[in-house]
């Protein structure tokens, strides 16, 4: 019986693992394979050394903007979107707040926009002629040019990531919020407790699991970062505000397609995810 109940439980797995092993490992192990070759198009041989494209990369600038790029995206845009999807999770499981389901709509609902649609709205407003100029010219403000230089450029971005996945991550929050234990914060109010303590010392530990989901998926989807970039600014001005995603799909699909190059690059950002990954999970892993 035994062995019957293990065979027919490997019946129901071998299909899903021979597909996750078809569509997923497989072609991984064809991308590393092609990372070791170059030429263009079609017309590819394995580089000599096999590591060449990977030593390319450590003297290409560009890919050194754009990792810098990336790391600014991720190191200031992330803390502060988590940050904020927790306060407004807080506030919205407020019991005693009015209208609780048309706000917690109205947030999560940019998750549900086309990313197209909104980075043409964002581009539009933050034009030379559009809204945000109009609007900061009422106070007597010169017009900016906020996709034409560095900075502004990449604060656009971010602004748009905020608004956008903001409320994404707030929904986490928010079934981690309703899922601890109310008995956990009526003890740290009779214990004289106030609102800050109870929220950081009773209600944050209980979030950590939570907490740490949202930031590796917020990091993985940050470093791979492309349509924004290749939308909202277009990776300009001079590949300034340009992702490592968006440099990976003008390798490979744009400038004279170098597919052998674009696959070693793609490794990197593997290897910089599966990194930032463990880190993440060793320092929100408080088990003994």
């Amino acid at each position: 019986m035994d062995r019957r109940l293990n065979l027919t439980g490997w019946g129901f797995l071998l299909p899903a693992a021979l597909l996750i092993v078809i569509v997923s490992f497989v072609p991984m192990i064809q991308a590393f394979i092609l990372s070791l070759q170059t030429g263009r198009g079609t017309r590819l041989t394995f580089a000599d050394p096999l590591w060449y494209n990977y030593q390319r990369l450590l003297g290409d600038e560009i890919f050194k903007q754009t990792l810098l790029n990336t790391f600014i995206y991720l190191i200031i845009q992330v803390p502060i979107m988590l940050v904020l999807a927790m306060i407004l999770a807080s506030l919205l499981n407020n019991p005693r707040l009015k209208w609780k389901g048309f706000w917690r709509t109205a947030i999560f609902l940019p998750a549900a926009v086309s990313l197209v649609s909104y980075s043409l709205v964002f581009r539009t407003m933050f034009a030379n002629d559009g809204f945000v100029n109009d609007a900061i010219g009422i106070f007597g403000v010169e017009p900016v040019n906020w996709l034409g230089e560095p900075n502004t450029a990449r604060f656009v971005l971010i602004l748009g990531l905020l608004w956008r996945w903001t409320g994404y991550n707030m929904i986490f929050f928010l079934a981690g919020l309703q899922n601890i234990d109310s008995s956990t914060i009526e003890a740290a109010r009779i214990d004289g407790a106030n609102a800050w303590q109870t929220f950081w010392r009773v209600t944050v530990p209980q979030l950590r699991p939570i907490i740490v989901l949202t930031a590796i998926m917020s990091t993985n989807g940050t470093l791979q970062l492309f349509d924004e970039s290749w939308n909202l600014t277009k990776g300009g001005p001079a590949y300034a505000s340009m992702t490592m995603s968006h440099y990976l799909y003008e390798i490979s699909f744009q400038r004279n397609p170098n597919f052998g190059y674009g696959a070693a690059l793609s490794y990197v950002i593997l290897i910089l995810v599966a990194i930032l990954a463990f880190i993440q999970l060793k320092v929100g892993d408080k088990r003994d």
